[in-house]
């Protein structure tokens, strides 16, 4: 059977420079997600989730907007987190990332993480092609699950804004990954997202 995963990162947020932790779509994140729906639109979903947060919420509407057969459900299992702690293993570089994160974030994340991983990457009877729009961290964690790398390997790998990361969830060999943050999609102005100094 074919389980695939379309996991899109939400577009760009209105105001995003200033630090805000949630807000609508800004005109280049509408435009982002239509394009993305552009091209995801001959795929055959059979289910779609979303974060509850607002810019994946956005980012979801646009995009069943031109699917009229598919409804997008929030699930929290796909809210921005932090999906893992520190560990002995993890590069020097990365300890400041966890400063004012607390032990209660770092529990909290890596139990929706686990949950999302058992809901999604299990293998399916039926062929399934499910859409997942969420955030940077989730994806790079799913990104980390079918590698089976370290867990402190999610953080360094970024999507831009409404990139198109797939992953094909096989009944007995591993998952795999066929395309991450794939932006052919997207022309050069509507390419956000990434940390400066990462090219597209």
């Amino acid at each position: 059977m074919s389980h695939y995963l379309y996991l899109v990162r939400h577009g760009e947020q209105q105001d995003a420079e200033y630090g805000l932790p949630d807000g609508p779509l800004s005109g280049r994140g509408q435009r982002q997600a239509k394009a993305i729906a552009d091209r995801l639109s001959g795929v055959p979903f059979t289910g779609a989730w979303h974060s509850p947060l607002q810019r994946a919420e956005d980012t979801a509407k646009i995009m069943t907007a031109s699917m009229p057969s598919l409804d997008s459900k929030p699930s929290a299992l796909l809210f921005d987190c932090i999906p893992s702690g520190p560990t002995d293993d993890m590069p020097h570089a990365f300890a400041p990332f966890y400063g004012s994160i607390s032990r209660e974030q770092i529990e909290a994340g890596e139990a929706q993480m686990a949950d999302a991983v058992a809901e999604w990457l299990t293998p399916s009877r039926e062929d399934r092609h499910d859409l997942l729009i969420t955030h940077n961290f989730v994806i790079a964690w799913f990104v980390r699950e079918v590698f089976g790398a370290p867990a402190w390997r999610w953080m360094g790998l970024n999507q831009a804004n409404c990139g198109l990361t797939i992953i094909r969830v096989r009944s007995v060999k591993s998952p795999v990954l066929i395309t991450y943050n794939d932006l052919g999609h997207l022309p050069p102005e509507l390419r956000t997202g990434v940390p400066d100094g990462q090219p597209f």
